[in-house]
């Protein structure tokens, strides 16, 4: 390969990334351009180049491409002006017109062994269930159900990954909390969810 890949390469790992009251699994990664701020990503998870996360919980096993905005912050639509001029937080603009106490915190939730394609947008206090995959470009601004394969703006559901039994099966079964030990045993089926849910008793 040609030595300016590699340098190319280096110089986008080189931009580090910005994380902030924030706690991240050792066993998971931020890659370098993301910003990070009041939140949590628990193991085996993973997020790509130039995120933003902002007050977002993200359970384990999950995916996250590059160029996804999770969350955020509210502005007060109820007040005459929705500028941060007139709030008495720190923002991007220095002027301060007055100072009114405005700054909820919206917790935004990704379950575990989710799957979000690059480009996504997905709204402050929204809810991504277990196992959900969220289309590449798509803006979330409902919940999405376990499971289920959304895309599109706004994004809708497309169909579920599996049939009811199975993601029955797979919620009690619960594979993302348990020990390395046990998804040793259980890995050589992960690609067979029936045959992986019939030796456990659970189909």
């Amino acid at each position: 390969m040609k030595s300016s890949y590699f340098l190319s390469r280096l110089i986008k790992k080189m931009r580090l990334s910005a994380i902030v009251n924030s706690k991240i699994s050792k066993t998971s990664k931020v890659e370098s351009g993301s910003t990070v701020v009041n939140s949590s990503m628990d193991s085996h998870s993973f997020c790509g180049y130039d995120c933003i996360l902002l007050n977002v919980r993200i359970g384990k096993f999950c995916s996250i491409a590059s160029k996804v905005s999770i969350g955020g912050v509210a502005h007060p639509i109820g007040y005459v002006s929705t500028s941060p001029v007139f709030l008495s937080h720190k923002d991007s603009v220095r002027a301060k017109f007055s100072k009114h106490e405005y700054l909820p915190t919206i917790e935004t939730v990704v379950g575990n062994d989710v799957w979000i394609g690059e480009g996504v947008y997905i709204k402050a206090g929204v809810s991504i269930g277990n196992g959900a995959v969220v289309g590449m470009g798509s803006v979330v601004t409902k919940n999405v159900e376990p499971y289920s394969i959304v895309a599109g703006n706004p994004a809708r559901i497309i169909r579920r990954r599996f049939d009811d039994d199975v993601i029955e099966g797979l919620n009690k079964l619960t594979w993302w909390d348990l020990p390395d030990k046990e998804l040793f045993r259980l890995a050589p089926l992960f690609n067979n969810p029936r045959e992986l849910l019939r030796s456990e008793g659970l189909l």
